[in-house]
């Protein structure tokens, strides 16, 4: 019944999405076209055209970032990522289209009105839907019957989680476990009998979902308790007992069958997402290097005439693998040596520091020649920000996964940067939301520090 409504919800959901697509396209174009007098654009009818390719691509996009799957586990963030993401990537496809066709005379205008009130609309459309559903499950219906195996810590504590959350919509119809008696009641449910018993308890009640919950000590019984989970048919769970000594969230993987569990889940690891992100980082780096010429020009004088020396001062950092690079800054300390440059940390009033380079550095414009280093490979426009070889060594030593930072590029700007954590403030604090950032990267995210830092992030209090 649960598999039946998901497939009514989702064809439902298809014929909306088809409908919010098309709605967005017309609106597009009355919004750009309505009162212009000038003449000269194409009319409605070409514009409905390109619909051939947008339905069937957009729903490529749409079912490539899960907007189809099952809403019971999958937040709203996750999903509104997942929208920005599929209108973005189909806005560029479309585009790049057009132009290998040479189809010049359509409005960009159009397309990026066109991308806004999709995006509205769509999350708008699934934020009902999630509304609607809450509500129907929060009364009773539409209900997932779950058989829970294991009466232990792991049990209980699902058990917990289900009960604190109703609008998930899951009922336990009843725990199965050795070592407790049958009738007891563990967390307010029912103990209905052990796992010998399984197959003729399942064959009896409506379930629709399996939740096996067992301590690692029994974790003998798997293979009996999976071979009567799947000849009955109903879809199982397991919550591995070892998920306690795992600091993060886990990814799954495989060599030529074996299966692999990698205890950090880095999103980057995907090569279309690390694709993505790098284009992005290639166009705007270039965009910003032109727009930030004459601003560059500025700050080089200025440099120039207070002080003796380059204008550009590189420095050797850490960044993706492990690997040395030379990250490039605007110079805005006196001329030091080498073993200064690379063992000291500015401190507050720090006379190494000039007139012109306190101003840049309070508002980050010393940061910008990095622009160049992202056009390279280096770095990215976001990520965490990248350290000198010389503290990497002694910060991997006291701070317990520092290093992870290294699995992903170095950034200009980062998660833990927005949030206060930059310039002489606590390391910890810091390795904490660039952890964040890498287990929890999406496109969106990426945006949302972008603006963030526009908006919040230039000014540096704590920048000497």
């Amino acid at each position: 019944m649960i598999r039946e409504n998901q497939k009514i919800l989702n064809r439902i959901q298809i014929v909306i999405d088809l409908a919010i697509l098309v709605l967005s396209l017309v609106l597009a174009y009355y919004i750009r076209f309505y009162n212009y007098t000038a003449g000269g654009y194409l009319t409605l009818r070409y514009y409905i055209y390109t619909l051939y390719l947008l339905v069937p691509l957009y729903f490529v996009l749409y079912s490539f970032f899960e907007l189809y799957e099952p809403k019971r586990r999958k937040d709203m963030v996750r999903e509104l990522s997942g929208i920005v993401q599929a209108n973005i990537f189909g806005l560029l496809i479309l585009m790049s289209a057009l132009f290998f066709i040479k189809e010049i005379d359509y409005s960009r205008l159009v397309f990026f009105y066109f991308i806004l009130l999709n995006c509205t609309l769509l999350a708008t459309e699934r934020f009902v839907v999630r509304r609607v559903l809450y509500q129907i499950r929060k009364k009773g219906y539409n209900k997932k019957f779950v058989l829970i195996i294991g009466a232990g810590r792991l049990g209980r504590r699902i058990i917990r989680k289900i009960q604190e959350i109703p609008a998930l919509g899951y009922e336990i119809v009843g725990l199965i476990d050795d070592q407790q008696q049958q009738g007891k009641q563990v967390e307010g449910v029912t103990v209905i009998g052990n796992s010998s018993e399984l197959e003729s308890l399942l064959a009896k009640r409506t379930v629709d979902e399996i939740i096996i919950a067992l301590p690692l000590k029994e974790y003998d019984k798997l293979r009996f308790i999976i071979k009567v989970c799947e000849k009955s048919g109903v879809r199982t769970n397991i919550i591995p007992d070892y998920s306690r000594y795992i600091p993060a969230r886990p990814a799954y993987d495989e060599i030529d069958g074996i299966p692999l569990i990698n205890i950090r889940h880095v999103p980057l690891d995907n090569l279309f997402n690390a694709l993505a992100k790098r284009v992005f980082d290639i166009i705007v780096s270039a965009i910003g290097l032109v727009l930030c010429l004459p601003l560059f020009l500025i700050i080089a004088l200025a440099i120039k005439l207070e002080s003796p020396g380059p204008v550009l001062f590189k420095q050797e950092r850490v960044g993706l693998n492990r690997k040395v690079f030379n990250m490039y800054k605007f110079r805005s300390m006196k001329l030091q040596t080498e073993e200064q440059a690379n063992t000291q940390w500015t401190v507050e009033n720090d006379p190494r520091v000039t007139k012109v380079g306190r101003f840049i550095r309070k508002t980050s414009l010393d940061e910008l020649p990095q622009l160049f280093n992202v056009l390279k490979g280096d770095m990215s426009l976001v990520g965490p920000r990248p350290e000198r070889p010389y503290f990497v060594e002694r910060f991997k030593e006291k701070i317990p996964k520092y290093m992870i930072k290294h699995q992903v590029r170095p950034g200009i700007t980062g998660w833990a940067q927005v949030n206060g954590w930059r310039g002489d403030t606590s390391i910890r604090k810091r390795i904490e939301y660039d952890l964040y950032y890498i287990e929890n990267w999406t496109f969106a995210f990426d945006i949302k520090i972008l603006i963030m830092t526009i908006f919040k992030g230039f000014i540096n209090k704590n920048a000497y």
